[in-house]
């Protein structure tokens, strides 16, 4: 994985990357003419507010693609909602990779719920933001509705903004929960989401999904990696797991992947400190509260990548934005690095099964002008540093939650069959479908 940075840090690196890609094998099938207006309008959606709602394709100003990989089923999805909230050029970008048996159903659900729960978030705090105004401006008259509204969205504050994410994936995580239809108790995804409002970035991560921001200085690309990989390894989060009486290490096999164990059993061995479901893990340490980081954009940025660790995994964060860069159409970026991702799978580990990828590229070209503007990033969080020794706490003596209590893994995943790199799941428990949200291994042992 590439470095994970809490602040505004600049990857630098040398010039474009030599990717010997076929430009014509990226194209899609759908038609584009000069003034770059799409029409695969088959693949859209709209929501009551006029939202614009995208699940695949591309448009003006994205590009979005996901290739399954050799695991099973593709348990990536991607989500683009544009005119979000209802207002024009308001737009929610989120990628979420799932894991576990039933993790392509908790991801799609995720996909499909959080969009709409952070857009009421968001709507609410924009009213409270209007009385404040309304309470205090003598005179709104001279300012026409569109005007008046978008400046309000503008008005939010940054700790506002931080609510509503808190708020949403909180909420999100008790909904999924109660779903009946998905089965979350050893099975979740990761989240990362990005708002752009006017010249405002706020993302919102859950996991070791990463948003990374291509600038040009000097006429040189510069990666910002705008998020943290959110993983046990993390000493604040390792401190918090143990705290839950959660276990962090990593097995011989995979001396450099540290994951979250049970307290009396060695699994399910989730590889990240964050996630959506998994309440399994609930109890020890594992949350579902995201890191959330804002940068006003500036007129040097260019475009921003989220993707799924399938990505991170066999490009660096300067590889990406190069790649993305290069594509001869914005509507073909995301293909083309998803397509360069593979490649790079198949030629760093050719033994191993390639993940699932998921990339969506928000190009900036919008924006407008911004005059002695300074671009400010910051992290809702103090500053994540990584630690090459986790604390370890194992027991080997302990009796396994998987001899007590029996299920029968569902035949469609397929994930952690055969030789694989580095799984999001280590071993999961034979735990009952029906348990209820964040049952302890003692309620589940009888006691």
């Amino acid at each position: 994985m590439g470095g994970c940075c809490s602040h505004d840090v600049a990857l630098r690196g040398g010039g474009r990357i030599e990717t010997e890609v076929n430009d014509g094998e990226y194209e899609y099938d759908d038609s584009e003419d000069n003034n770059n207006n799409i029409n695969n309008n088959d693949a859209v959606t709209y929501q009551n507010d006029g939202t614009m709602v995208r699940l695949k394709g591309f448009s003006k100003f994205v590009s979005m693609y996901t290739q399954q990989g050799m695991k099973g089923v593709n348990q990536d999805s991607m989500t683009v909602w544009e005119d979000y909230c209802g207002e024009e050029g308001m737009v929610f970008c989120g990628v979420f990779d799932g894991h576990g048996p039933l993790g392509h159903k908790v991801s799609q659900f995720i996909r499909d719920n959080l969009p709409s729960t952070l857009s009421a978030a968001i709507k609410m705090a924009q009213q409270k933001t209007n009385k404040y105004y309304d309470a205090n401006d003598v005179d709104t008259d001279n300012f026409d509705d569109v005007h008046h509204n978008n400046n309000r969205i503008n008005n939010i504050s940054l700790a506002s903004w931080e609510g509503c994410f808190l708020k949403s994936f909180d909420e999100m995580d008790d909904h999924l929960a109660r779903e009946v239809n998905t089965d979350s108790y050893c099975s979740g995804c990761t989240a990362v989401a990005l708002i752009k409002q006017g010249d405002q970035l706020i993302v919102g991560n859950l996991g070791d999904s990463r948003a990374v921001l291509c600038t040009r200085d000097r006429d040189q690309l510069i990666a910002v990696q705008l998020t943290v990989d959110l993983k046990p390894d993390i000493p604040s989060e390792a401190s918090r797991i143990c705290s839950c009486e959660g276990r962090v290490f990593a097995a011989e096999e995979e001396p450099d992947v540290y994951r979250i164990w049970m307290p009396d059993d060695d699994c399910p061995g989730l590889a990240m400190s964050r996630a959506f479901g998994d309440f399994c893990l609930k109890d020890y340490g594992l949350i579902a509260t995201p890191d959330v980081f804002y940068r006003k954009i500036t007129k040097q940025d260019e475009f921003v990548v989220l993707a799924s660790d399938g990505i991170w995994d066999v490009l660096t964060n300067n590889e990406v934005i190069n790649i993305v860069a290069s594509a001869p159409r914005k509507s073909t970026a995301a293909k083309m690095l998803v397509k360069r991702a593979v490649k790079a799978w198949m030629y760093k580990y050719p033994g191993s099964k390639i993940d699932d990828c998921a990339a969506v590229c928000l190009f900036l070209d919008d924006q407008p002008i911004l005059s002695h503007s300074q671009s400010s990033f910051k992290h809702s969080k103090s500053r994540h540093r990584r630690s090459k020794h986790s604390k370890s706490h194992r027991n080997e003596d302990n009796e396994t939650v998987a001899g007590k209590v029996g299920m029968e893994l569902d035949e469609e995943w397929k994930a952690l069959e055969g030789l694989a790199r580095a799984n999001s799941i280590s071993k999961l428990p034979r735990l009952a479908r029906n348990m209820s949200k964040r049952q302890s291994s003692k309620h589940l042992n009888g006691s």
